[in-house]
C-alpha cells in the first residue's frame, strides 16, 4: 500500500481557502493522472500502477470529496471537481500528461480535457460516467431512505439485523448498513446522488461538448459492464474526433481492480502510438 501524500492547495467557490489534496505517486516517465469512480479512492489504481511504473510516473489523486482529500459539506458538481484537478496540477508542475479517468474520474476528466486541452497529451477513459442517461433516474430511487438524514434509519438497520439474519437476508441489511455509512461519509456521492435523482437535473454532463475535443482519445470498456451502458463508451468514441475504443470481452465495471493487466497492456500500447 502506497503513503499518500498530501498537498495543499488553494479554491476559491463556498467559502474555501486551502484544502488538501491527497495523491500517491510510484514510478518514472510521462506523468499519467488517474482518477478513481464514483465512492472510490486512489488506491484502486494500485494493481494498474504496479504494471506501469516502469514507463510511467503514476499519480492516482483522491478526487474533492472522497478519499482523503477536502470532503466539505457543500453542493459538489462537475465544475467543482475541475477546478481542483485543475489546482492539483498547477500544484504538481505537470505540463504535460496522460489523463486516465474511470466512472465518474471518466466524467471529470472529459470535462477537464475540454476546460484545459493544451495539457493534456493523452485522455484515456475507462468506462466513462458523463453521458446524459435518464434511466439511471429511476435506478436510484431505492437509495432515497438511505440519504435521510436521521438516526431512526440506522436505529432500524441495527433492530433487523438479528431478523434478517433468521430470513437469509444478512447480507442485503450490511450492503445497505455500508451504503449509508459511505454516502454519509463521502459527502461530494451523496450530494451528486441527492442532486440527479430527477432526469432534468443532469445539467453538467458533457455529451453535447465532447465532439470539440482535439486531444488523442481512447475508450476502454468491458462487454459485461451493468453499471455504465456500452453505449456510453460508444458515444464517447463516436463523438470525440479519432478516438479509438476497446471492448474488453468478458469484463465488467471493475477495470481497475480486476482488469489491471488488460487495461495496462492497452494504455502502454496506444501511448506509445501517441508519444
Amino acid at each position: 500500500m502506497l503513503q499518500k501524500q498530501i498537498l495543499q492547495i488553494q479554491l476559491n467557490f463556498d467559502g474555501l481557502t486551502t484544502v488538501p489534496a491527497a495523491y500517491t505517486e510510484v514510478g518514472e516517465g510521462i506523468p499519467l493522472l488517474m482518477l478513481h469512480g464514483f465512492m472510490g479512492d486512489a488506491d484502486c489504481w494500485l494493481p494498474l500502477s504496479d504494471r506501469l511504473k516502469s514507463n510511467f510516473r503514476c499519480i492516482s489523486l483522491d478526487l474533492f470529496g472522497f478519499g482523503d482529500s477536502a470532503r466539505p459539506l457543500i453542493r459538489y458538481d462537475i465544475a467543482k471537481e475541475v477546478e481542483f484537478l485543475r489546482q492539483v496540477v498547477e500544484a504538481l508542475q505537470l505540463d504535460s500528461f496522460y489523463l486516465l479517468g474511470h466512472s465518474f474520474g471518466g466524467w471529470v476528466s472529459a470535462a477537464y480535457a475540454l476546460q484545459y486541452p493544451d495539457s493534456v497529451k493523452g485522455l484515456i477513459l475507462a468506462a466513462p460516467a458523463g453521458i446524459r442517461d435518464d434511466s439511471f433516474a429511476g435506478r436510484y430511487d431505492h437509495l432515497r431512505p438511505i440519504l435521510w438524514q436521521t438516526p431512526v434509519i440506522d436505529w432500524t438497520l441495527e433492530l433487523i439485523k438479528p431478523i434478517a439474519g433468521l430470513i437469509g437476508q444478512e447480507k442485503t441489511i450490511g450492503q445497505i448498513a455500508w451504503m449509508r455509512y459511505e454516502l454519509n461519509t463521502q459527502p461530494a456521492a451523496r450530494s451528486f446522488l441527492v442532486e440527479r435523482l430527477r432526469p432534468e437535473d443532469a445539467i453538467d454532463t458533457v455529451e453535447k461538448e465532447i465532439h470539440r475535443l482535439n486531444v488523442p482519445t481512447l475508450v476502454i470498456t468491458g462487454d459485461q459492464d451493468e453499471t455504465i451502458p456500452v453505449w456510453h463508451s460508444e458515444t464517447y468514441a463516436n463523438q470525440i474526433p479519432n478516438a479509438k475504443l476497446v471492448i474488453l470481452p468478458n469484463a465488467d465495471h471493475s477495470l481497475p481492480q480486476k482488469f489491471a493487466t488488460e487495461l495496462a497492456t492497452q494504455i502502454s500500447h496506444w501511448c506509445l502510438t501517441h508519444s
